[in-house]
């Protein structure tokens, strides 16, 4: 398997994919469009240091990445959302390779450019959806084996997870809008 630190950008008007700039490393388990147009890409690094996640910034305006520094927990395919104030809520995903759900949480900061812990969900989640919800809090559902029918609310301004009635029907790898 190789995995490719080159990116694309697709021009919706042509129709047409043209090569950006190379990412600092290989590999992106998400990407978040910031309010400054940069987009937010978080990665479980595979080779140095193994299991530490780290970031990018891509800047269109430039065609450049850049490293967003390192996060403080290792998440491998965590959650990515956009919230009201701004920041990136980073959560869940895989402890390491198939070590397990993480159940941590943490809110990259544009304006500091740093990662901070945010609360811990209430129950550890990978494969997982998370949906902004008009109200500004952040909806988990489901994830990976005896998770697949659960739910959970993030709150911003309490900075804190709490959980909700569960879905009837267990779901994982689904989407959710």
């Amino acid at each position: 398997v190789v995995f490719l630190a080159s990116a694309e950008l697709y021009d919706p008007a042509t129709g047409i994919f043209s090569a950006t700039g190379n990412m600092t490393s290989s590999w992106a388990d998400t990407a978040t469009l910031l309010a400054n147009s940069k987009v937010l890409i978080t990665r479980d690094d595979l080779v140095t240091p193994l299991y530490v996640s780290s970031a990018d910034l891509y800047d269109p305006s430039t065609g450049t990445f850049t490293s967003a520094g390192y996060l403080n927990v290792n998440h491998t395919g965590p959650t990515a959302t956009l919230v009201a104030n701004g920041k990136v809520l980073i959560a869940g995903g895989d402890f390491g390779d198939g070590d397990g759900a993480s159940d941590f949480a943490e809110l990259y900061d544009p304006a500091t450019g740093a990662f901070s812990s945010t609360g811990r969900m209430t129950v550890g989640r990978e494969q997982d959806t998370a949906t902004l919800l008009s109200d500004g809090s952040v909806l988990f559902t489901g994830g990976h084996n005896d998770l697949a029918a659960s739910a959970e609310i993030y709150d911003p301004l309490a900075a804190a997870f709490s959980g909700p009635a569960s879905m009837p029907t267990a779901r994982e790898l689904h989407t959710a809008t």
